[in-house]
This record gives C-alpha cells, structure tokens and sequence, in this order.
C-alpha cells in the first residue's frame, strides 16, 4: 500500500493494522539534539486514548512507546527515529461476524475493490488506532517548536451534534478547562449536559459528529511556500487525512462566503492586524498571526442500530455493529487534529530554514 508517508524534510511513515501485533512509525529527517524519552510520549497518548471515560471506546491500550533506533542517551542523533506501540487489548472475535459484510460508512468495500483482500479486524489499516503514531511523532515535533520557536499547537472540541460552545464572540479560549475535562470542551459549565447527551446517544445505539478547532500560537511569519507548497493547502490535506474528517476550515472558512470584502480582509496596523478571517496565513505564507484550522468530523458509522448493507456475494444482508466503539470520534479527535498541524508546521519550518535561513527577520515586523 503506498501513501504511508508524509512531509518532506521532516518525514512520518506509520505501519500497522489496528488488531495487529503492533503499530509503529519511522521519523527521517528530525533534527539532532532534541532530548526525548519513552515517557515524554505519554500524556499526549493518553489525551488520544480510548477507554479513560465512558464516552469514548472501551478498549484500553496500553500504548507504551518503545523507541528503536534514532535517539542516544536520550538526544535524537539525527538518524531515522523508529518508533514502536504493542497492541495489547485488541478483540478481534467482535469482528467475527463482519468478515463477509461490508460495513456502510467504512472503507471494507473501497478496499476490497483496490486491493482485492481486506483485513477485517476493526478496520484493519483503515482504523483510527493509526493515529496513534501520528499523535506520538508530533511528541517531537512540538517539542521542537516550542523550544525553537516558542510555537504551541493547542485544539479543543468547537461543536459536538448541535452544541456549540457558550461563548461569546472572540473570547479567548482558557486551555486549563479544555484539558481538565473529557470533552475537551472549554466552557465547564456546559460539560454536565454533554455528558448527559453522550449517555444518551450511547443508550439509543446512536453516534454524531463534531468539530474541532486547533490554534497554533507564535508561529514566526514567512513559513511556507508559495503556489504548490501553500502552508494552508498543506494543513488541508494533513487533516483530511484523518479518519473521519469530512471538512477542513482555515481561519474563517465557509463564513467567508457571506463576508464582504471590507470586513475579510484583516487590515495591517502597526499596533497589529484588526483581525484573523486568513487564519494566520496570506498566500499560502504565515504572517505572524495564530494559525487556525477546523476540522469537522462524521458521526461514528459502528453503531448498534441495524443497518442495510451486502455481503461478498453481494445479497443484501443488515449489519449491527458488536464491539467498542465510540459515540463521537470528535472526542478523541482533538490530539489527532494537533499532531497534524504541528507535523506540517516543523516541515515547513525546516524547509524555510533550508531556503531562507540567512535572510533574518524582515522590518516591519506587525505585532
């Protein structure tokens, strides 16, 4: 299967199925000198992982990072970095009856008709249980961001079903409450009535989808490239690249279709920009503003309402998904979302860096 990998100077390729004996991922071209260790890995793992509520998937992975090759005595030597998570809970029997049924909302038929052979258990390469490794090469690549660049990459939950955010417009986002509850929902108050509405749609066998913002601050400007190797082109296609990922918005998106002019453009002042419609980015380059990116998220299509879909002999048969599955994927969506961005922005910082090092910093410089 090709596509595995992404990025140019600094290169992610994952491996592995879902109920497989392991995932993993290859990062070529990481810079030297980053301190790293098995433990840095594990509170972004943790953020991604099923099983720490009950409203997400039960499975409960251990998602231990084993790292092979590429760092000593704790310091990335510059070689490719190898990075390794056993699977250690997977329940391959709850797929049993799916092994000739297509699920509807899946990949089985598309793969079965590019490749002729699918694997079965849990989506096999198609399940989200391969961002796992995305989520553990973006470990780095944030590290090196911030200690670099002072950059964070930070997302929290901005719509889940038809329940938006209690805030009012152009509020600044607390991350304290976004990591201090499930939902990753910055509004607290509003957290008891999501979990009522998850522990409903669980009860009725039902899912919904959701959106996620992500908000990378003190992005230098001048990253990116102009025509093919737009930053902005390039965060779309890192972030439909996740499952279930049905849109992408940066800055203001879709709104700017009812905007005018005179109110999009985001005048420059020499105080700073009046405002961020572009999302941090004018032809495809940063200009110093937050770089924000949007994602909006299907509802899970394993649901334990019957469906219609065929078999292999192409007889119409229903299926009712069995297993561990999520009531919104949106859920887990928000580390997912921020190893993306973070991954497009250390390659585009290492590509500027190729070009354009010795040019400095340009004046003016807006706020």
């Amino acid at each position: 299967m090709s596509s595995n990998s992404f990025g140019k100077l600094f290169t992610v390729t994952t491996f592995g199925e879902s109920h497989g004996p392991a995932i993993g991922c290859v990062i070529d071209g990481c810079p030297p000198g980053i301190a790293i260790a098995p433990q840095d890995f594990a509170h972004d793992l943790s953020r991604r992982a099923t099983g720490k509520s009950r409203f997400t998937s039960q499975r409960h992975e251990a998602d231990e990072v084993e790292i092979l090759s590429g760092v000593y005595e704790n310091k990335t030597t510059g070689t490719p970095i190898a990075l390794l998570i056993r699977n250690t809970d997977a329940r391959s029997k709850d797929y049993d009856e799916l092994l000739d049924t297509f699920r509807p909302g899946h990949a089985d038929y598309t793969y079965w008709q590019k490749y002729g052979i699918r694997d079965p258990r849990g989506g096999g390469r198609a399940s989200a249980r391969e961002t796992t490794m995305r989520v553990a090469a973006a470990v780095i690549a944030k590290k090196w961001l911030r200690e670099k660049f002072g950059v964070q990459v930070r997302g929290y939950l901005a719509q889940i079903g038809d329940v938006m955010p209690d805030l009012s417009k152009g509020a600044v986002i607390d991350f304290d409450i976004v990591e201090s509850n499930a939902f990753f929902w910055p509004v607290a108050a509003q957290v008891p009535r999501l979990e009522k509405y998850i522990d409903a749609l669980r009860k009725d066998g039902d899912s919904v989808g959701a959106r996620v913002d992500v908000v990378a601050s003190n992005v230098p400007p001048g990253w990116g490239e102009p025509v093919y190797g737009k930053l902005d082109a390039e965060l779309a296609s890192a972030l439909m690249s996740i499952n279930a990922v049905k849109g992408v918005e940066i800055g203001a998106g879709f709104a700017s279709v009812s905007q005018r002019g005179s109110e999009h453009r985001d005048e420059l002042r020499s105080d700073g920009f009046a405002s961020n419609h572009a999302g941090g980015i004018l032809g495809g380059i940063t200009s110093g503003q937050d770089v924000l990116a949007s994602i909006a998220l299907k509802p899970t299509s394993s649901i334990l309402k019957p469906g219609r879909s065929v078999n292999l002999a192409g007889e119409q048969v229903e299926v009712r998904s069995k297993g561990r599955h999520d009531p919104c994927v949106g859920i887990r969506a928000v580390p997912i979302a921020e190893a993306m961005v973070a991954l497009v922005l250390i390659d585009q910082a290492l590509r500027h860096r190729a070009q354009c090092g010795d040019v400095g910093e340009v004046k003016p410089r807006i706020a």
